[in-house]
């Protein structure tokens, strides 16, 4: 699969895994979150006979020009998000979601996802609604701290917090850079190796402003809808709470679920949802962390839906984080 992505900007994470987890690959699949189109391009190669990829970034569609030129009619764009994914296909053969910000998106310093650039702290994927400066400037000193520790697992949540809304009343915080500043001075020095101090806090605001966690549970449950008896349903994640996220859906969907546990209560009436393909999740070998160091900590889970009717989801119970305020 290495010259599938020889020639664009973002490196799929884990797709040779992908391929031969779901393999065979045959008939239609959806790509929920097609980006540069790594994910698209090795699907056809392995032998779908379309994807249909699905991005809310507009530069996405301008950048696919020439896939879509060497594959023509195999290959289907479609600006929208993925929790409207059976609104946009059914009967479907697969259907891929990689979460997070693309390589790509972390690039360009306007788009303000990096707190290595300086640029407008926008992070909007969508380039729509409520920016992140938004967030930072208008959000409460409380509902910020429950985003930085819920969305983000940042310990020092609240003493950042503190330290937003102190800059803020001096002077709105516009750059990414700004943000940042604030964001280091109220952590100890990163050590070589360690991330930076600011890792956790832009992760949970990029979270908040595009709504990732309400998107993700609502992305499942409409994969659940679009896909066909014998399709399969591929997330691939990377950070916690997205993989607990999937998991405890996947579980509570499937036959796993049927013994329930203290996280996700039997909820099967009748027969599961999925058949999961691996209780684990798959996780990058020695030669991927040594090309690709962002694949160090993706997660990969497939499973295979059934004939059985659509679920309904508890979202505290699958470990949706819950604020407890309006952002």
């Amino acid at each position: 699969m290495g010259s599938a992505a020889a020639d664009i900007p973002h490196i799929p994470v884990l797709i040779t895994p992908l391929i031969e987890a779901c393999a065979p690959i045959r008939g239609i699949w959806l790509d929920g979150t097609f980006g540069a189109g790594g994910y698209a391009r090795a699907l056809l190669e392995a032998g779908a006979d379309k994807v249909i990829g699905v991005d809310r970034d507009p530069q996405v569609l301008e950048m696919a020009a020439p896939l879509m030129a060497r594959y023509g009619g195999q290959l289907e764009l479609v600006a929208g998000v993925f929790s409207k994914l059976d609104e946009y296909a059914s009967d479907l053969d697969g259907v891929v979601l990689d979460l997070g910000v693309s390589s790509m998106q972390l690039d360009q310093a306007d788009r303000g996802f990096s707190f290595m650039k300086d640029g407008p702290l926008d992070m909007r994927m969508s380039q729509e609604g409520a920016s992140a400066a938004d967030l930072v400037n208008k959000a409460s000193e409380r509902v910020l701290a429950d985003i930085l520790y819920l969305y983000g697992e940042e310990r020092a949540s609240r003493r950042i917090a503190r330290a937003i809304a102190k800059a803020r009343e001096l002077a709105p915080i516009r750059t990414t850079l700004q943000l940042a500043e604030i964001i280091e001075k109220c952590l100890p020095r990163a050590k070589p190796g360690q991330t930076h101090p600011a890792t956790r806090s832009f992760q949970a605001i990029r979270i908040a402003v595009n709504d990732e966690y309400g998107e993700l549970v609502a992305g499942l449950e409409a994969a659940e809808r679009a896909l066909k008896p014998g399709g399969q349903l591929a997330v691939v994640t990377f950070h916690s709470i997205e993989d607990r996220m999937v998991k405890r859906f996947l579980q509570a969907r499937s036959d796993a679920g049927g013994r329930g546990s203290r996280h996700a209560p039997a909820t099967l009436a009748s027969e599961p949802q999925f058949t999961l393909k691996s209780r684990k999740a798959i996780g990058p070998d020695k030669s991927e962390l040594a090309e690709n160091p962002r694949s160090r900590s993706a997660k990969l889970r497939v499973a295979i839906r059934t004939g059985a009717a659509p679920g309904k989801t508890d979202r505290r119970a699958i470990g949706m984080p819950q604020l407890k305020g309006e952002i």
